[in-house]
């Protein structure tokens, strides 16, 4: 079965050709990849035309700033493959990530499957590390050993089953990756040892804009979940208490400062989305 590699882009000059590079390395061969940019303001685009990879066909696309679901969904449709992964660009994989991802699939035991196995790349990063702690992680890994053995989030699937419900929902914002499974009405399934690495924000800037952009998900009960997800805030509320148990807990200034900046990116998100309605960067 021949696999596509999907990858949006947006801004990722930092990232782009470590991501690409490992994804060239890997033991079982994807048969292209294909970068679709979102718009970038920044060098991805140079990026991309400077790096040199001749063992994996590359096709870049462009679009206007639309979001990654609009990024992905566009890629899907330049796609040769029987079955496709996503992953993003601020991503780095193990060698065997894709023929560990891939196996159940191949092997006819799963129409799509995740791995847990993920793991924070710049860790010793202080920044990178308050961003863990900010949303109640406090170790190296991006997903806890204790996640089901079932997730709302496809790292791989059969081009036939993302064809069968019309890809992503282009207008989802930051959980748009959930809304495939909620169009299938299954999750994707564990595919063990798929190890891979991906980068946190490392400066108050990259947390901010994270944290900003993270807001602008879907919430339980809509309008009123975000309502009350805003007025929970520990910015809105004047409540010190979270962010001062983080200096506490952690013994760390940057988890503190961290924590603050946290806080304010996803009052200042929500705000946008309930006026605006962005879901996009």
């Amino acid at each position: 079965m021949n696999i596509s590699i999907v990858i949006p882009t947006y801004n990722e000059e930092k990232y782009i050709s470590n991501c690409l590079t490992s994804l060239a390395s890997q033991s079982l061969k994807p048969k292209e990849i294909i970068i679709v940019d979102d718009g970038s303001t920044d060098k991805t685009l140079k990026a991309l035309s400077a790096l040199k990879i001749r063992s994996v066909k590359l096709k870049i696309i462009s679009q206007n700033h639309k979001g990654a679901g609009a990024a992905r969904n566009k890629g899907v449709k330049q796609a040769i493959g029987d079955i496709l992964v996503f992953v993003d660009a601020d991503m780095e994989f193990d060698r065997d990530f894709i023929k560990n991802l891939t196996a159940p699939i191949r092997k006819g035991k799963s129409k799509g499957t995740f791995s847990k196995d993920e793991f924070v790349k710049n860790w010793d990063n202080q920044w990178a590390k308050a961003w863990n702690r900010c949303i109640g992680l406090n170790s190296n890994r991006a997903i806890p050993k204790r996640f089901p053995k079932k997730s709302p989030v496809f790292r791989a699937i059969l081009k036939t089953e993302f064809d069968l419900v019309g890809g992503f929902d282009q207008n989802r914002g930051y959980d748009d990756d959930w809304s495939l499974s909620e169009k299938l009405k299954y999750k994707a399934t564990l595919a063990p040892q798929a190890i891979y690495y991906h980068y946190n924000p490392d400066t108050p800037i990259e947390i901010f804009t994270q944290a900003k952009w993270r807001s602008q998900r879907k919430y339980k009960f809509g309008l009123v979940g975000k309502i009350i997800t805003l007025i929970k805030t520990p910015i809105l509320t004047a409540t010190f208490a979270a962010p001062v148990w983080y200096l506490i807990r952690y013994r760390s200034i940057s988890s503190l400062i961290g924590k603050f900046i946290f806080d304010s990116g996803t009052f200042v998100g929500l705000i946008t989305n309930i006026i605006s309605k962005k879901t996009s960067k």
